[in-house]
């Protein structure tokens, strides 16, 4: 029988879009629960839910109960969960599937996205990492993926692992550069506008070809005196020089080796 029945354990970023996910193909979730009672009315109020005040007094009838806490609460949450027969999953990139394996059924359900409330991320542009107990439960979450329209890929605790690292390097990181990048042009009275375009593009060659067949700039070219103009740029903002110099020898290094 497929999933028909869920709780979301938390209200933030993670449990709002799952929680709106499975609401938007039928799947009844018919509890939340979060420390923050006010995020959680108001999740529970978008989804027709019910606010548990204690997650103690979860029903044990659900099939599904997602815990998307911070990862460093998904040991203690689980323990807090009342003796159920439902599948309990988490959805973090680097916890282990074993911190749940006090409950009969057990796996992960991890969306490989960057989710955040202010905007509303479809689930199909969202691809799943699922990993389970028994082969039943991973066939639930591959049904429950294929429900949702999502990229499925079925992958273990340490595989899993590598995937958050290289989404912190793709996502978090890369952000974090675009960061950097608008705070260089605010410094010059120039607008974040102007380099818009160029991120986009860059966005949609990497849907197209590897990364690195598609790597531009002064560092591939061993253009010295445009690294040296910016280094120089760079003399009153010594942690950016500092990260110029570490990508631009990244890149040297990546490219002469390929």
């Amino acid at each position: 029988m497929s999933i028909q029945t869920a709780a979301i354990i938390g209200s933030g970023n993670v449990a709002t879009h799952l929680a709106k996910w499975l609401h938007g193909v039928g799947v009844r979730v018919e509890y939340v629960y979060s420390k923050n009672s006010e995020h959680a009315a108001a999740l529970a109020e978008q989804v027709g839910a019910n606010v548990l005040p204690s997650i103690k007094l979860l029903p044990t009838t659900l099939d599904l109960i997602v815990i998307a806490v911070n990862d460093n609460a998904i040991e203690s949450v689980s323990a807090s969960l009342p003796l159920t027969q439902a599948l309990v999953v988490h959805t973090s990139g680097i916890t282990s599937m074993s911190v749940l394996e006090a409950h009969p059924r057990y796996g992960v359900l991890y969306p490989l996205q960057t989710l955040s409330k202010l905007t509303y991320t479809q689930p199909h542009r969202a691809p799943l990492l699922v990993e389970a107990h028994s082969v039943e439960d991973v066939n639930k979450l591959l049904g429950l993926a294929a429900l949702l329209g999502s990229m499925v890929q079925e992958v273990n605790s340490e595989q899993r692992k590598v995937v958050h690292l290289a989404a912190v390097f793709a996502n978090n990181f890369g952000n974090h550069l675009f960061s950097i990048a608008a705070h260089i042009l605010e410094n010059h009275h120039l607008p974040f506008e102007l380099i818009r375009p160029l991120i986009e593009e860059t966005a949609r060659k990497v849907q197209q070809y590897q990364p690195q067949q598609v790597q531009t700039g002064p560092a591939v070219r061993n253009d010295t005196s445009t690294i040296a103009t910016h280094l120089h740029l760079l003399m009153e903002l010594p942690h950016y020089r500092q990260l110029y110099e570490l990508m631009s020898t990244s890149i040297r290094e990546q490219h002469n080796n390929d």
